[in-house]
């Protein structure tokens, strides 16, 4: 497990955009061999993002042949909807990509039959030969996706009843109204995430620091379900320096130490063509 530690919002996402771009162009993706990524929504990855879009337009990285797995989605709420989490991933990234429309992979929160859904769901990543990175963000609760506290750490895909803390914190993305908020939702599981080749969680602002803490430096817990992930083999939390407050000091100064040996021998981000 690997925490990498930047001064603020913006750096954190540039470390993990670039961090992505890394993995695909060393991946060498072709015709007969897509990299595979999993995405998260909400407010957080939304600086990642952006970086993203920035290196597809100056040429540095193609989607062409990547295909994605969001994590979750909202049950009953139209698809076109402003908030629904399809509405979210073409506004703020695929439409501004080169990604083919087929090859991007998103719960359908109106299916007939939700289970039948969610296990098409599992069956399309395993078809893709599994996720390769799988990126997420958490919730202030320490939820992953939309697996709540107390859910199962070796959870599939499923439909979730989501917790009264998830629906206050969104619903400042239904004007307030805590009678347009969502109650259910169709969500990856914790063991779908954990079977990824690869995790990186994106943990920023001091709300989320005592998930953080939670995460890191407590035992594997199933009431913070982002625990899980220190018994996977590659894991990378990715946070800022609010995020940081709930840690011990000698917890930070440990990780960025080891952050200074990660950039110069093992792992360094991609060289852009202009240099940066």
């Amino acid at each position: 497990m690997r925490l990498v530690i930047l001064d603020n919002y913006d750096l954190a996402s540039e470390w993990a955009a670039k961090y992505i771009c890394n993995r695909i162009i060393q991946f060498k993706p072709g015709q007969d061999r897509y990299f595979t990524l999993g995405l998260p929504t909400g407010s957080t990855p939304l600086g990642c993002y952006k970086k993203l879009i920035e290196y597809h337009k100056n040429g540095h990285l193609s989607f062409k042949y990547v295909k994605t797995f969001n994590m979750d989605e909202y049950v009953g709420l139209p698809r076109n909807h402003p908030e629904s989490y399809h509405s979210y991933m073409w506004n703020n990234f695929f439409k501004h990509i080169d990604i083919d429309p087929n090859n991007a992979h998103i719960l359908d929160g109106n299916a007939a039959d939700l289970q039948a859904e969610c296990d098409a769901f599992e069956k399309k990543i395993k078809e893709a030969g599994g996720i390769d990175l799988f990126v997420g963000g958490i919730g202030p609760d320490g939820h992953i996706a939309f697996n709540e506290p107390g859910s199962s750490l070796v959870s599939r895909t499923r439909l979730k009843t989501l917790a009264m803390d998830t629906i206050l914190a969104n619903a400042k993305y239904f004007d307030g109204d805590l009678t347009k908020v969502p109650t259910m939702a169709l969500t990856v599981g914790v063991g779908t995430v954990m079977d990824a080749r690869e995790v990186m969680i994106l943990i920023t602002g001091a709300h989320k620091a005592f998930a953080l803490y939670k995460a890191i430096e407590e035992g594997v817990n199933h009431m913070w379900t982002v625990s899980a992930f220190q018994q996977h083999p590659r894991t990378i939390f990715v946070c800022d320096e609010d995020a940081t407050l709930e840690l011990r000091v000698k917890t930070v100064k440990y990780f960025k130490g080891l952050m200074h040996v990660h950039n110069k021998l093992v792992d360094p981000l991609f060289s852009m063509k202009d240099g940066n």
